[in-house]
């Protein structure tokens, strides 16, 4: 049976202002779930009215149609953050997925509580770095996540899950395949002393300058294309597999060249795309794509995406198999 709208949910948001890119065009409903009760009201609405809906962290990670999406887009709000002591040495820290990763890496920090600053100056929430199961050089999202509260989008049901239901891998999570979305999530971390807290605090602000100044900070998602896996390849790079696909694509000399429209490669990094000032989401798929033709002209290999796409009718990309 089909209800009526929460008033929380807006009509006709512009997107492209929510996401990093800044491209894309408007969210047919939009709304900001502040409490568990809130989403679960929006998502009931939305299931039973057949309004297909998407969730949208910080937006560090998407690409928009320019015709939007033709749904609900959530972009939760749930800010809490919580501490349970285990001992003497280990806390249990659990954060709503509208957390910003910043925010909670601060918040640790600031009870001299130590981990999670290996990720710090990464754009995003917890409910999207649970989802893509971020990392950074060695240190990977799931090394810390203990268990979460999900909402189970058809019926409404919340549960609690242990870290393994999430079947986490390289930029993946089982919630991709899913429908269920994050509620919070619950980390066990490092209790320290004032001592390490300021080691910790220090090596997030060496960790934000390194990564401010070796990528672009801004119109972009990062790396637009995961790398490969070892069995994908078979080219070596000072005896170990080159699975970088910034290896390949600086071999093919496009690094601050290649553009399309107000899309350019980033002159800082061969595997990130950046929006000029005026691009267009479509820019920035045939740049994507041409870099796909290109690597595959030249290796045989064809990238995937670590970008998420949101509003396309079709897939928008070559696929590699």
């Amino acid at each position: 049976m089909a209800t009526s709208r929460p008033n929380i949910v807006q009509e006709q948001v512009q997107l492209a202002s929510k996401t990093w890119f800044e491209t894309g065009g408007p969210a047919r409903f939009f709304a900001e779930p502040k409490t568990t009760t809130e989403l679960i009201e929006i998502v009931a609405w939305a299931h039973s009215n057949g309004i297909p809906f998407c969730m949208l962290g910080k937006g560090a990670n998407v690409l928009v149609s320019d015709r939007g999406f033709d749904g609900l887009v959530i972009h939760p709000k749930i800010n809490t953050i919580t501490t349970t002591p285990q001992d003497a040495s280990a806390v249990q820290v659990t954060a709503g997925a509208g957390v910003e990763i910043d925010n909670f890496i601060a918040y640790c920090l600031d009870h001299n509580i130590l981990g999670f600053e290996e990720f710090s100056a990464i754009p995003g929430t917890i409910g999207g770095a649970v989802f893509i199961n971020i990392h950074y050089f060695a240190a990977s999202l799931s090394d810390f996540l203990v268990s979460a509260t999900l909402l189970e989008t058809t019926t409404g049901a919340l549960l609690t899950v242990e870290k393994d239901w999430f079947q986490f891998g390289y930029d993946y999570s089982q919630l991709h395949n899913s429908n269920f979305i994050v509620v919070d999530a619950t980390f066990k971390l490092t209790q320290g002393n004032a001592l390490d807290g300021a080691f910790a605090r220090g090596r997030s602000v060496e960790i934000s300058r390194h990564r401010k100044q070796r990528y672009p900070y801004k119109g972009t998602c990062g790396s637009f294309f995961k790398n490969f896996s070892p069995d994908q390849v078979t080219q070596t790079s000072n005896g170990r597999k080159a699975i970088w696909v910034a290896y390949y694509l600086d071999k093919l000399g496009i690094k601050g060249e290649l553009c399309v429209g107000g899309a350019c490669i980033s002159h800082q990094h061969a595997n990130m795309v950046v929006n000029k000032g005026d691009a267009t989401s479509n820019d920035i798929v045939q740049l994507a794509r041409l870099m796909q033709q290109k690597m595959h002209a030249a290796f045989g290999l064809i990238p995937e995406p670590e970008c998420q796409f949101i509003g396309f009718d079709e897939y928008p990309l070559l696929r590699s198999r």
